[in-house]
C-alpha cells in the first residue's frame, strides 16, 4: 500500500506523527510503503502543496496510491481507505463544502476560501485512470493551484466521494468519535499557539508514542 505524506521542514515533526499513527493503526504495517511529499514553497502556503498532484506520475501512473497532508491523526486502519477504491474515477475525496472560521492559522498564512477547499487534502488517486496521466512534473509546475486544487484536469463525474469521516476538519468542524481521520488544517498542536486546541490531546499522544522511550 503506497502512502504519500505531505512533508514540510518547518514542522516536521507533524509528518513523523502521522505516520506513527498509521503505523498503529494499520492490520499491516508490513504492507506500507511511506513516501514524504515535498517542493518548493509557493504561494505562502506549505512545501508540499503542488507536490501531491505528482503521486499518479511518482507511481507510473499504475495501481492506486494515498495521500495525506502531515497535520493529520489517522484513527483506523489504512486498509479501510484503500477499501474504498474505484476504478471509473480519477480520485476520491472528501467533498467539504463550508466557509472557514478562521482567516488566519499556522504560521500566520492566509486561510482563504475558495471553491473545493481541502478537497486534496486526502486523495486517494487511481493512479492508472488515463486523464491522470496529464500530471507530468510540467503540467503541475505550470498551472495555478486553483486548477490544480479544484481537480481541474477531470470532470465532475471522474471525482469519486469518500465518507466524511475520512477527512475531519479539526477547529472548523465538530470533531465525531467515528471520524477516521483527524485534520488539524488550521495548525498543528506542535504549534504553541495550537498546544491546546481541541483534539489536540490525541496528537500529543501519538507524538509521546512516537519518542518512545523518552
Amino acid at each position: 500500500m503506497r502512502v504519500f505524506v505531505g512533508f514540510d521542514p518547518r514542522e516536521a515533526v507533524a509528518y513523523h506523527a502521522c505516520v506513527q499513527s498509521i503505523i498503529e493503526t494499520a492490520r499491516d504495517p508490513l504492507a506500507l510503503q511511506f513516501t514524504p511529499v515535498t517542493g518548493p514553497l509557493r504561494d505562502g502556503s506549505n512545501a508540499f502543496i503542488y507536490a501531491r498532484f505528482l503521486v499518479p506520475h511518482l507511481c507510473g501512473f499504475s495501481g492506486f496510491a494515498v495521500f495525506l497532508d502531515g497535520d493529520m491523526v489517522v484513527r483506523a486502519p489504512i486498509e479501510d481507505l484503500f477499501a474504498q477504491q474505484r476504478w471509473g474515477v480519477g480520485a476520491l475525496v472528501v467533498k467539504h463544502d463550508y466557509l472557514t472560521k478562521h482567516p488566519v492559522k499556522y504560521l500566520g498564512n492566509k486561510n482563504e476560501d475558495y471553491p473545493r477547499k481541502n478537497w486534496s487534502s486526502v486523495i486517494l488517486w487511481n493512479c492508472g485512470y488515463f486523464p491522470n496521466r496529464i500530471l507530468t512534473p510540467e503540467y503541475v509546475a505550470q498551472q495555478p493551484g486553483s486548477h490544480l486544487h479544484r481537480f481541474g484536469w477531470l470532470k465532475d463525474e471522474q471525482i469519486g466521494a469518500l465518507p466524511d469521516e475520512w477527512n475531519r476538519l479539526v477547529l472548523e468542524q465538530d470533531v465525531m468519535d467515528a471520524d477516521k481521520i483527524l485534520h488539524y488544517t488550521i495548525g498543528t498542536p506542535c504549534f504553541s499557539e495550537y498546544a491546546t486546541c481541541d483534539r489536540a490531546d490525541e496528537w500529543h499522544a501519538v507524538h509521546k508514542r512516537m519518542n518512545a522511550p523518552c
